[in-house]
């Protein structure tokens, strides 16, 4: 093998991978078969003391299985076998005496998938490892020395309670509020005779005067009336002058040219017709002297103090969606600047061409800063502010079609479990079934446990095949 240097990632994944098989094989070589090595017989704490690989002498992660230098002529540092005895070899008193153990058979020293009932040797002339009883279980847990779970950097936390708040966010166009709009249009033949000061982009109050309109339908009309509240005859007849000035209400006259038809007692020849909201002009078909039939529209105006931002929301995050959620809106005119709101509706549709759902938020817009067809993107909270069981994102091991974490069982024994998932967000993920509160699961390195365990159910599988008649 090339005096090559490895990285940990390279060594965590060995380890892992053979269960500290290539260690122990070196450990229990003969002295006889090291190079460089002279022939003694080593006690057992000597053996132990075997180097077994050797480390960059500044900590950093490079290793050798060989001698090796750094750049600078430095010699790396050596590692003895000492450093993977389990937790029971390094706490129990030198004086004790060895407990016996059954050995049920023997694997690989490289991890592969060969084992063996009785002691023997591989090509490379390395001893086979025994596995004793209770090494694994039947459970599918695993076990590693302390050493191991140092070296992979294993780390455990509890699931808890939290609260997760979960972010989707998605684009959206300004649109108004079709409830705001209104169309000044004729409802009987007639003529432009003035039109003010007004045109598309102006911002305009009720009742501010738009334009002076002549229409013979709405002077008979107002004659009528004028005529009912005038008659000595039918003045007490309450009924027919209601009559009348409807008529002039279904002409679309506005109330303010019914009242003053009332004050001054003269059937006017023009009707002043004024804005009935305040809003901006969008549409401003009028001009002076022009003919209008009955339905054309002469202006067109929007409330814009409230609008709707239409957010197109991904179909894989539907699901989340809600009527009520908070949502924030920022508009990329103005960055820094937020608009909040609720959903307020969902489109029961979704598009195909871009596979995405409608949602409509109703936002404020006191200043006039969100105008029609602005590009904006859009924040949605769904949380739903109630604490659940979670664990960290990076505990749970996700296959497609399983999703597992690692539960620390304590003295170095690591448990698979299936777990169903919930909600994600704040690098948390909801664990519905499968784990209880206060449990201890594996947050980092748990890929590596997870080989492991693999490794040894393999093995296992092989052993108890051997074993059968």
């Amino acid at each position: 093998m090339s005096r090559a240097a490895f990285t940990t990632a390279t060594v965590a994944a060995l380890i892992a991978a053979a269960g500290g098989g290539f260690i122990a094989g070196r450990a229990q070589r003969q002295p006889s078969e090291i190079p460089g090595m002279a022939v003694v017989t080593p006690g057992a704490a000597q053996t132990r003391d075997l180097p077994v690989y050797y480390q960059d002498p500044d900590g950093k992660p490079f290793y050798s299985l060989t001698p090796l230098k750094t750049p600078d002529g430095r010699d790396y540092r050596a590692v003895p076998a000492s450093a993977d005895v389990s937790f029971e070899e390094t706490s129990a008193p030198e004086t004790a005496a060895p407990v016996e153990r059954k050995i049920k058979y023997y694997r690989n020293p490289m991890g592969l998938p060969d084992t063996s009932p009785k002691p023997k040797k591989d090509l490379m002339g390395m001893d086979y490892i025994p596995v004793y009883e209770g090494d694994d279980s039947d459970d599918g847990s695993v076990k590693l020395s302390p050493g191991k779970i140092q070296r992979t950097g294993a780390k455990s936390e509890p699931a808890t309670k939290r609260v997760i708040r979960t972010i989707i966010r998605a684009p959206g166009t300004i649109q108004l509020d079709e409830r705001r709009v209104s169309v000044i249009s004729m409802r009987s033949e007639s003529f432009v005779l003035k039109v003010a000061d007004v045109t598309t982009g102006s911002h305009v109050v009720k009742g501010q005067p738009l334009m002076e309109v002549y229409s013979p339908a709405v002077v008979s009309a107002a004659a009528e009336y004028l005529a009912t509240i005038t008659s000595k005859t039918t003045s007490g007849d309450g009924s027919y002058s209601r009559g009348s000035r409807q008529r002039l209400l279904n002409l679309d006259v506005p109330e303010a040219a019914i009242d003053a038809i009332e004050k001054s007692r003269n059937v006017p020849t023009s009707i002043r017709w004024t804005a009935p909201r305040d809003g901006i002009v969008l549409e401003r078909n009028a001009i002076e002297g022009m003919r209008v039939q009955a339905g054309g529209v002469l202006f067109r105006i929007a409330d814009h103090s409230v609008v709707w931002a239409l957010i197109d929301v991904a179909e894989r995050d539907l699901g989340a969606i809600a009527i009520g959620q908070p949502a924030t809106v920022t508009a990329r005119s103005f960055p820094g600047r937020e608009f909040s709101g609720k959903v307020e509706v969902i489109y029961p549709e979704i598009n195909k061409e871009t596979r995405t759902a409608r949602i409509r938020v109703e936002l404020s817009n006191p200043e006039l800063m969100l105008l029609h067809d602005m590009y904006v993107d859009a924040e949605i909270d769904t949380g739903s502010g109630e604490p659940v069981l979670s664990v960290p994102q990076s505990a749970v091991m996700d296959t497609g079609s399983r999703q597992a974490v690692l539960v620390d069982k304590g003295e170095g024994r690591f448990e698979p479990r299936d777990v169903k998932l919930g909600h994600r967000g704040d690098g948390y993920v909801e664990v519905r079934e499968g784990i209880s509160q206060g449990e201890p699961v594996v947050v980092s390195a748990n890929f590596l446990i997870d080989a492991e365990s693999n490794l040894k159910a393999a093995l296992k599988g092989f052993s108890d095949a051997g074993e059968k008649p």
